[in-house]
């Protein structure tokens, strides 16, 4: 799905991008509710970018990449950690293009996107360029997402990754899901 979002450009630049988990809901111009085998995701394009929530039956899990005043967690190039039964992976990549390069890769971008069946894209006034993308799946029982944030002015885009995923359970003996190895149980025999 393509929009035009009607607000100004407030994420003028790739530095200003923040990283939250966890946060409530924010204003949001366009969104996209999902079911995928089970989980409810909703994209969500915010003026100052994006927020993805994701609702299944084991918890949540909210992501914001997004000018968030106040945030001192600038944009990380990975994370992995845990958010309670999940497995939580991000990735970030900034990529450098020339106004030519990034004319083409923009409506390479909004062509895919806007195309696709999980997909939202929103254009910013001002610039046909300037944009905000998202595209959900799942995939072996992980839920993904990738996101796309444009800055034609700088001739940067910058692109993330994200995938959750449910936690291995625990073994009875041996490793556990976290690589910490639980005692195994003695067994004794009646005399």
């Amino acid at each position: 799905m393509l929009t035009t979002l009607h607000t100004s450009y407030t994420d003028t630049r790739a530095a200003d991008l923040a990283w939250a988990l966890g946060r409530d809901p924010l204003p949001a111009l366009a969104t996209l509710d999902l079911e995928l085998s089970g989980a409810h995701v909703q994209l969500r394009l915010l003026g100052a970018s994006h927020q993805v929530l994701l609702e299944e039956e084991r918890g949540s899990c909210s992501e914001t990449v997004a000018c968030l005043p106040g945030s001192s967690t600038p944009l990380p190039l990975g994370v992995a950690k845990r958010v309670g039964d999940w497995e939580y992976e991000f990735a970030a990549h900034v990529e450098e293009l020339t106004p030519s390069q990034f004319a083409v890769r923009a409506q390479e971008l909004l062509a895919l996107v806007s195309g696709h069946p999980h997909g939202l894209a929103g254009v910013f006034p001002g610039s046909p360029h300037a944009f905000t993308a998202l595209v959900a799946q799942r995939q072996e029982g992980a839920v993904h997402w990738r996101t796309w944030h444009a800055y034609p002015q700088d001739g940067q885009l910058v692109a993330t990754r994200t995938r959750v995923d449910v936690r291995a359970p625990a073994l009875a003996n041996g490793p556990s899901a976290d690589g910490d190895f639980r005692p195994r149980a003695v067994q004794t025999r009646g005399a």
